[in-house]
């Protein structure tokens, strides 16, 4: 594991006491600003494993971007509404960025809400490729991309202003629920349906943990104002469905604390370790699928961030502080046969309405890992820690719940935000117990069983080596 670090030093002192009747401080500024990535209709969308083309809009997709400053350092954090995020675009985003700000490059962290209401991205995967990404509307759209998201940075760097950063811990009960379960034949069921009679436990736990990053700053005259709420919380964005574009539950939330602090703030959402969670209550028979659901999670995730609020502290100081480290991860094992019966299955269908999708995730992953020639993955685990209580963790992936509340567990930072799906997007990325159990996540993993306790290894070394 080969890491990079970077201290900034003492710039981000909000009122540590150092001596008895000595205060010291820096003042912290803070910028956000969102750029609408919204696509064209007719773009293929992504999410599913079958082809849909986008024929409306529900409600637009933003690059929404917040810059923290102090002692002359800058971090930058981006939320995307898009299904993921890939390597390159990451990089000639954080170069444009570093041009457009001089913010550095490794200094920015990019992370994607998954709303599978989004485009199609090109070059991010041979099943994505094969349902729309090589069309000419989604190449010029992914080639458009990484400018949207250095703009987005570009203007919230602009929009420095002096600023309060508070943090709390809170939790929203009854909302994410692992979506694997032990069924009563033995196996581990997937999505095993409302109500179904065969179903006997979860397979593992879910997350309920809310974790907020609150930003205020101060007005001529009255109260301070609220400038955005930065969101952790681990759950799938897979409520809407339909072809029309959406940023999902995100941006029902977005809207939900636009209608208390006003049209000028901004919810960015860092999704949470949530590789095996989503909406999906199997004991409740109302059905979870359709624009109105991401209102009512939207509106129920709200009531715990407006609970949460109750709860807000200001960060004590200790310095702005990033570190990232490239670390290894192995292929799955595939066989000569694995690969001619899957090469077979994709020249004869793309699609899965027909019965076909356990066989397609097995085909699009032995192809996929075949195409590697066995050279591994090396991917970006990045820490961004703002003073000695708060800390920002990326990870390139959808990663499994277990994996992300080790990381939490471990954390020296009481405010940890585990943000997958960032900097790039490797797939599914199971605890190694869930890759015996089978089923759809491993089944579709292009890393071998023990990568995710090697992601939570680099984590928590980055995480101990930046507190100070």
């Amino acid at each position: 594991m080969k890491t990079n670090v970077t201290k900034f030093g003492c710039a981000c002192w909000l009122g540590l006491a150092l001596l008895p009747g000595v205060v010291q401080s820096q003042e912290i500024r803070v910028g956000v600003a969102q750029v609408d990535i919204t696509p064209p209709l007719g773009i293929p969308l992504a999410g599913y494993y079958h082809a849909r083309g986008a024929d409306g809009v529900l409600d637009p997709l933003y690059s929404k971007a917040m810059v923290i400053e102090s002692g002359g350092e800058r971090v930058a954090m981006v939320a995307l509404d898009l299904i993921s995020i890939t390597r390159a675009i990451t990089e000639e985003a954080r170069a444009e960025i570093a041009r457009a700000t001089g913010i550095a490059a490794d200094h920015v962290m990019i992370g994607a809400t998954h709303a599978h209401t989004g485009p199609q991205l090109a070059r991010r995967s041979r099943r994505s490729d094969a349902l729309g990404g090589e069309q000419p509307l989604a190449v010029e759209y992914t080639l458009g991309l990484p400018a949207k998201i250095a703009e987005s940075v570009r203007l919230a760097d602009e929009r420095r202003q002096p600023a309060r950063l508070l943090a709390a811990r809170s939790r929203c009960e009854g909302l994410t629920f692992n979506r694997r379960y032990f069924m009563r034949d033995g196996s581990v069921g997937w999505n095993p349906g409302k109500r179904n009679p065969q179903v006997v436990l979860p397979a593992g736990p879910a997350d309920p943990e809310l974790g907020l990053l609150y930003v205020e700053a101060p007005a001529a005259t009255g109260p301070a104002q609220g400038v955005a709420t930065y969101v952790n919380f681990a759950m799938h964005t897979d409520t809407t469905g339909g072809s029309k574009i959406s940023a999902d539950w995100p941006g029902a939330l977005s809207r939900v604390l636009a209608g208390y602090h006003g049209a000028h703030h901004l919810t960015l959402t860092g999704l949470g370790a949530c590789g095996n969670l989503n909406h999906l209550d199997f004991g409740w028979g109302w059905p979870q699928s359709s624009p109105s659901e991401q209102h009512r999670i939207g509106t129920v995730l709200g009531a715990a961030v407006f609970q949460a609020y109750k709860d807000l502290q200001p960060l004590a100081g200790g310095g702005l502080r990033a570190a990232s480290a490239k670390v290894t991860l192995d292929l799955p094992v595939i066989s000569p046969e694995e690969v001619e019966e899957a090469r077979a299955i994709l020249a004869a269908t793309a699609d899965d309405r027909g019965g076909n999708f356990m066989k397609l995730v097995r085909a699009y992953r032995a192809v996929d890992v075949a195409e590697r020639r066995g050279e591994p993955h090396q991917v970006e685990v990045q820490v961004i820690a703002v003073g000695t209580e708060m800390a920002w963790v990326s990870l390139p992936g959808e990663v499994f719940t277990e994996l992300g509340l080790a990381i939490k567990k471990r954390s020296p930072f009481p405010h940890t935000f585990v943000v997958t799906l960032a900097n790039d997007n490797l797939g599914y990325i199971p605890d190694r117990r869930s890759y015996a159990e089978g089923n759809y996540e491993p089944e579709s993993a292009r890393c071998a069983a023990g990568s995710g306790e090697r992601l939570v290894e680099a984590a928590v070394g980055l995480l101990t080596q930046l507190r100070p």
